[in-house]
């Protein structure tokens, strides 16, 4: 089973194409995002291998609402009991069991094959599945997490960022790091997100997770600044 530490309570879970994360939030495990349909056994077997048992997952936070992240939210409460977090826009699709807006390669070579021979055709709906809790912009989660509204790549897309660690920010599919940090293959809107990528660039966090790709485990805040200048002048503290 794919399961990588990234620091201290915190355990990448490699889903295929796409990763998941469980992080120690105090009165148990948060689960950040669930895979396509199917993989609640394969989250289940993850919990087990660090040692704990599915039924310590007390949150689910799902950055968004595409097959590959919000595919086996029902699966996995039913498995775990545990409540579900999302920003309003996209726990109102995942309620109604849709999965997807419309999409458009970002430019760029690269893109294009990934696009053309690793994406593919994907599904657009998911089960249907309640969303307890809504979060916008600025939001306090359990575990110490601030949500981070990051539209773009998709409009209710929320980003996370972990006070622990010296900052530890979840991109989602914000931006990748397969081949290196690049934006995401694809945008619903593609001026929003790099604005959202500017918008995570003003905060401090040495360490990035993505939805797809690897984490950066030291320096992150920089790599971002680097590519898409912060759009404060100065950059946000955590906490």
């Amino acid at each position: 089973m794919g399961v990588k530490p990234v620091v201290p309570d915190l355990w990448q879970v490699s889903l295929g194409p796409v990763n998941a994360f469980l992080l120690e939030a105090g009165d148990g495990l948060t689960l950040v995002d669930t895979g396509v349909a199917g993989c609640g056994p394969k989250i289940a077997e993850a919990v087990r291998e660090i040692g704990r048992e599915p039924s310590d997952i007390r949150h689910i936070i799902v950055t968004h609402c595409h097959v590959d992240h919000a595919g086996s939210l029902a699966e996995i409460k039913r498995i775990t009991g545990a409540t579900a977090t999302m920003h309003p826009l996209d726990a109102a699709m995942v309620r109604k069991g849709e999965g997807a807006r419309p999409l458009h390669r970002t430019p760029g070579l690269a893109n294009a094959l990934i696009c053309r021979f690793l994406i593919g055709a994907m599904p657009t709906t998911v089960e249907p599945a309640e969303v307890e809790h809504e979060v916008g912009d600025g939001d306090t989660l359990p575990g110490g997490l601030r949500a981070i509204h990051v539209p773009g790549h998709c409009a209710g897309q929320i980003a996370l960022l972990w006070t622990r660690h010296g900052g530890v920010l979840f991109a989602a599919d914000a931006a990748a790091h397969a081949f290196g940090l690049a934006l995401s293959p694809m945008h619903e809107d593609l001026d929003e997100g790099r604005a959202s990528l500017a918008k995570l660039s003003a905060f401090d966090f040495e360490v990035a997770c993505f939805g797809h790709g690897s984490p950066i485990r030291s320096g992150a805040s920089g790599q971002f600044r680097r590519k898409w200048p912060a759009r404060r002048p100065e950059a946000a503290p955590i906490g």
